[in-house]
């Protein structure tokens, strides 16, 4: 309890101080930002935590097939807020299950369905980014964490973020 305890203060204490920085307060002026999620080893998890891609008792999973799995919003100007909408469908044979979906950084916030999507039928994934205080080229993820065979997918926005010029 205490290992789980102490894991998840780190990770958190590292996403606070890493997840979102200002293009010109960071010392690594890459391109990308994202975040990293690992599922737990089989050891750390217990009979309480759901888990998330557990083998179906008839084995049939659902399969969540995107449009596009990434958007380019193009050149905006920093502190224009864009939306997105991913549309997808449920190509399996079993209901898909969305139980999260997280931004790589508080910049980019995703709305997912919180009812199940029968096979056959569609749903969206509508992702919200805030460009304020971003500059250059800008590359952000969101993971969703469904009961597909794989457990996750990564959906990826971009753009291109002018700084208004004074005067």
């Amino acid at each position: 309890m205490i290992k789980k305890f102490s894991l998840l203060l780190a990770v958190g204490l590292s996403v606070m101080t890493n997840g979102c920085k200002k293009a010109n307060d960071s010392e690594n002026n890459s391109a990308s930002d994202t975040i990293s999620v690992s599922q737990p080893s089989a050891n750390v998890n217990d009979s309480k935590t759901p888990t998330v891609n557990a083998v179906p008792v008839d084995g049939k999973y659902p399969t969540i097939t995107f449009e596009h799995e990434e958007h380019d919003f193009g050149t905006i100007q920093q502190g224009d807020k864009v939306v997105y909408d991913f549309k997808f469908k449920n190509t399996g044979e079993a209901d898909l299950t969305i139980t999260s979906a997280r931004g790589s950084c508080g910049c980019t916030v995703p709305e997912y369905p919180k009812t199940p999507i029968k096979v056959g039928k569609t749903g969206n994934i509508k992702v919200s980014f805030d460009s304020t205080g971003k500059q250059g080229g800008t590359s952000k993820t969101v993971t969703l964490l469904c009961n597909t065979k794989e457990g996750n997918k990564i959906l990826t926005i971009k753009a291109n973020i002018e700084v208004p010029k004074k005067g």
